[in-house]
Order: C-alpha cells, then structure tokens, then sequence
C-alpha cells in the first residue's frame, strides 16, 4: 500500500473548530485518486498533512508502509511530493536548472547524479529550452511545468498536486493532463477540475465539511449531479 490514512483529524488551534475530522483512506502504488470539495473543505490542508507541514491532532499516517513521525520526515518526502496550487510559491531559486536541481542537492546527491536526473526530466516534460530561464519570468504553464519538474527530479512514488490546472489556458492544460496520464506515480489530486478528475482518476474522495462525505469510481460519481451539488460543486 502507497499510503494509508487512518482516523486523521486536523485543527489549527484548540480555540477553532476541526478542519479536518475522521479521514481514512487509502492508495495503492500508481492509483490516481481525484479529491473534491467545495472551498473551505480541507482538501489543501489535507494534502499539507500527509507531508508533515501540518501536524495531526489525531491519527495515523504511513507512506510506503514507513509511519509518520517527526525523525522519518526527511525520508517520507523522498517518497511523496507536492506540488502547491500557485507555483510562485515552490519556484524560489533564479533559474529553472537552479529549482530543480535544488532538492537533490539539498539531500546530497553527486552533481553527476544531478545532472542527468535533471536533462532526463526536462527532456522527459519537453522544458528544456527553459533550463536558463529565469523562474519568475514564466508563463502560467511554463511555471508549472518548472514546479513539477522539481518534484519529480526527486523520484517520488506518490504525488500531491493541489489544483494542478489552475491558471492555465486549454492548451497548457491539456498538455498538462498528458504529461500526468503517462506518470507512473500514484497520485492524489485535489481540484475544482472535474473534468480533469475524470480525465486522469478512477477513483473520487469528496469532501464536505472537513470529512469524507463519499467516495467511489469517478465515471460514477462525477455523473451525479444531484450529489455534487449538495456538496457544493
């Protein structure tokens, strides 16, 4: 199993209410699983959780069988990354080579390693006229691109992507769904996108309320309508 959740409950502060409640779920090694909800949901802070940059109040977390505790940190993000809604906020360093290569050197890896883990990803994502590229002067797509490149470098087995087609014109989206259809990595996907949940899951979470309100075969529950929208989509 890739990642199991057990019992996750989430709050900020003792004084807020829980934002998330009672989350369980599971993904097996390349399951991609699409998680919905209205705004405000939990689907963001679930995502934050399960790398550790939220702590739980409540429950269990393993990835690759290896449970979540604050010693093991370092080796769970070598099995998941995330990729954030708004790219500005992952791209950081001034060239596109400079970001990617920035998490392998950061775990110590030879610069061969580096350099052909770097020319395999761009080459693998069509990016590599961007190499030299300064990071924040890229398009909406191309900034995406750069960010998932940074994360993939790493070899993760799991991917978190938080609205991965946000901002994006149709054709950097559809580009986009197609470079994530051919990924091996199992895969949680929040998103408004429906289409794109159908277009790349087979399996749905939705959440309402900060708790799991159904989950099911996407080509099933993305058709009823009744139910999306008394969850708010």
């Amino acid at each position: 199993m890739m990642l199991c959740v057990k019992n996750l409950t989430v709050q900020y502060s003792p004084h807020e209410p829980l934002v998330l409640q009672d989350i369980n779920f599971s993904l097996e090694p390349k399951e991609r699983v699409a998680l919905i909800g209205a705004n405000g949901a939990g689907k963001s802070t679930l995502l934050l959780t399960l790398i550790g940059v939220i702590k739980a109040v409540e429950g269990e977390i393993s990835l690759g069988g290896i449970p979540m505790r604050q010693e093991r940190l370092r080796e769970l993000r070598q099995l998941a990354g995330m990729v954030f809604q708004d790219p500005d906020n992952q791209l950081f360093m001034p060239t596109v080579l400079d970001d990617i290569g920035f998490g392998l050197r950061n775990y110590g890896f030879d610069e061969k390693t580096i350099e052909a883990r770097i020319t395999a990803i761009l080459t693998r994502l069509g990016i590599g006229h961007l190499k030299n590229r300064l990071s924040h002067k890229l398009s909406g797509g191309e900034k995406r691109l750069a960010a998932l490149a940074g994360v993939l470098v790493m070899e993760p087995s799991l991917l978190l992507l938080d609205e991965p087609s946000a901002f994006l014109d149709p054709r950097s989206r559809r580009t986009l769904i197609s470079i994530l259809a051919g990924l091996p990595q199992a895969m949680l996907v929040a998103t408004h996108d429906l289409e794109l949940a159908q277009d790349l899951c087979t399996r749905v979470m939705l959440l309402k309320g900060g708790r799991v309100f159904v989950e099911g075969p996407a080509q099933e529950l993305l058709q009823d309508h009744a139910l999306l929208d008394q969850a708010g989509l």
